[in-house]
């Protein structure tokens, strides 16, 4: 194993692209990265594990969905610096449900691809939203609230977040349960516009809220003191 490592140039970067090929039809499907965890599991399993930046994780891919990648064959590039590997793709290879991640021309933003594969079950509402609000990055500030809330700035959208939470509070103190959830609602959508504007996945707070777990609150708050 430690000989296939060395053919690769870690020196330029930590973080290995890797081309992600439907090795029936050679189809593009992803673009990702490995790093060298992430590259070792893929190696001895056969099934494409990944290091997601968004999540600052090795994530195995599909594994969530179920929408894995078996691993037929590796490829890597003349300056040894990029991967290709080419899988036999089980279900969609987007997080949108669409077989490759691929499906918008630049130039027209015509969307190309139809979504095979409903994903929200599989990946939950936060998860789902999270991905909707980077897409709408890209979108119409004059039809979209998402996207205008992003083109305005940081601003705005923290300005949103202490608004929300402040509303919350209200409700709270009327002991208004309906309105309790909706604020929290309107509040976890605002929080999230605020994470992705800053590329921050909502897997990250899963992370750290995971790693509460066993840890007394007082200890938790201590440890984060000098």
């Amino acid at each position: 194993m430690e000989e296939i490592l060395k053919r690769v140039d870690w020196q330029k970067q930590e973080l290995l692209p890797v081309i992600v090929q439907e090795s029936t039809t050679n189809e593009v499907l992803m673009m990702a990265y490995m790093n060298k965890e992430a590259l070792t599991l893929s190696l001895e399993t056969k099934t494409a594990h990944y290091f997601s930046r968004s999540k600052q994780r090795i994530w195995k891919k599909g594994e969530s969905s179920g929408h894995t990648q078996e691993i037929e064959s590796f490829f890597i590039d003349c300056d040894n610096d990029t991967l290709l590997i080419k899988v036999k793709q089980n279900g969609v290879a987007c997080h949108t449900g669409r077989k490759s991640c691929f499906f918008t021309e630049l130039e027209s933003g015509e969307v190309n691809a139809a979504v095979e594969v409903d994903t929200q079950e599989a990946y939950g509402v936060i998860d789902t939203l999270y991905h909707t609000i980077q897409e709408r990055k890209y979108a119409d500030p004059e039809t979209s609230w998402t996207a205008k809330l992003l083109h305005k700035g940081e601003n705005t959208i923290l300005k949103k977040v202490v608004e929300e939470a402040g509303e919350y509070c209200f409700a709270h103190k009327d002991d208004d349960e309906d309105e309790m959830v909706y604020e929290a609602a309107d509040l976890t959508y605002h929080m999230l516009v605020a994470l992705a504007s800053k590329n921050i996945s909502p897997d990250r707070i899963k992370q750290e809220l995971a790693r509460r777990f066993g840890m007394s609150g007082i200890a938790e708050k201590n440890s984060r003191k000098d």
